[in-house]
């Protein structure tokens, strides 16, 4: 299946024109055949826009749910896209995966990263559902979820066989070694392919770190952005393509062997 990632340009900071250079993304992954196109972390607002995120915010059948689901049935794939979305009257930092056919899949962030995320969203309280989508199985994160190896490896064992991430990965050394270094490993430790849109560039509060990037589960980079270039990356995942690496590596084997005397 070939998948995309956009890497997005942070300066972008009106949703209009958000909402336009999503789109002229999406026609250009469509047209080179993608199935699946991974958006960066509050793609539509920004992340930088502060409480205008939580303002803007609305639930699954609100008005930006509607234009992704538009966006992905004129394109004919499914987008994964970061947004706002409100339940209960508290707002999430969320992943939703939107299909052709209109049906939709959310994932709420669990690990939210310091105070400034902190005090617009509310921390997801479920684990990333497991989908399906034309013959492969995915599971959802948001940004400093993959970082933590539980939350990849629970998705694994649930048999994931790609996991999509929006992120907004901040611009420094620590971020430079996330995206060059921890991103493989989590791949490859699961033996399982990552899709993980980053920003790049700057906005009115953050810099970041650019590098998305689409990692096999050999640990290899299937396609990785620059520090400092919007752009699409686009790769095709064949999860029977590393079916040595698996038998070779069978990290998730043996934890379900172990499982059973050791806790």
């Amino acid at each position: 299946m070939k998948v995309a990632v956009f890497q997005m340009d942070a300066g972008e900071v009106g949703p209009q024109d958000r909402q336009a250079s999503i789109e002229a993304a999406v026609a250009e992954a469509a047209e080179e055949g993608c199935r699946i196109i991974v958006l960066p972390e509050l793609a539509i607002s920004g992340y930088g826009a502060g409480g205008e995120i939580v303002d803007a915010a609305g639930d699954v059948s609100g008005e930006q749910v509607n234009w992704l689901k538009k966006l992905a049935r004129e394109a004919g794939c499914a987008l994964v896209a970061g947004l706002a979305l409100q339940t209960a009257g508290k707002t999430c930092n969320s992943a939703l995966f939107v299909p052709p056919d209109g049906g939709v899949v959310r994932y709420d962030k669990i690990h939210l990263y310091g105070n400034y995320e902190k005090t617009l969203f509310t921390s997801g309280r479920s684990p990333s559902p497991i989908l399906s989508f034309e013959g492969m199985t995915f599971g959802l994160l948001v940004c400093f979820d993959v970082e933590f190896p539980e939350r990849v490896r629970d998705l694994a064992l649930r048999g994931a066989e790609a996991i999509l991430v929006p992120t907004a990965l901040p611009k420094s050394e620590g971020g430079a070694f996330i995206a060059r270094s921890v991103l493989p490993v989590r791949a490859f430790e699961n033996q399982v392919f990552i899709a993980y849109a980053n920003h790049v560039g700057e906005d009115a509060r953050f810099a970041y770190q650019g590098q998305s990037c689409i990692a096999a589960p050999d640990g290899k980079l299937l396609a990785r952005g620059t520090p400092d270039t919007a752009r699409l990356l686009v790769a095709d995942l064949d999860p029977t393509a590393y079916d040595a690496c698996r038998a070779q590596n069978p990290y998730l084997e043996e934890v379900k062997r172990c499982s059973g005397f050791l806790s």
